[in-house]
């Protein structure tokens, strides 16, 4: 597998899931089935993004505060706060599957 793909699949999860708007009733039932079983994948998904929203705003305190370069600085609040916007999405993921029925 290539690099590329790996690192995707390391950070975007839609690989896991699989559409349930296809098909038909039974192949939508299958097709909620798998993406509720694959569920529990999300945590690592959380976990990961969690890393990288602490990593980059420490990267951009070091730049701003220690080094005073705030424009550097921006470089890495902005990933920080786009983390935070993916781990809430992946947050309600969560909480959607373990409240479907």
């Amino acid at each position: 597998m290539a690099f590329s793909t790996l690192l995707y699949r390391y950070f975007f999860f839609s690989w896991l899931f699989k559409d349930v708007n296809q098909g038909n009733l039974f192949e939508r039932s299958a097709a909620t089935r798998h993406n509720k079983e694959n569920s529990h994948w999300l945590f690592t998904y959380l976990r990961r993004w969690a890393f990288l929203t602490v990593f980059f705003w420490l990267l951009g305190n070091l730049f701003e505060v220690i080094l005073q370069l705030p424009v550097v600085s921006a470089f890495f609040y902005v990933p920080s706060v786009l983390s935070i916007t993916i781990n809430s999405v992946i947050s309600v993921m969560i909480a959607w599957f373990k409240l479907m029925p």
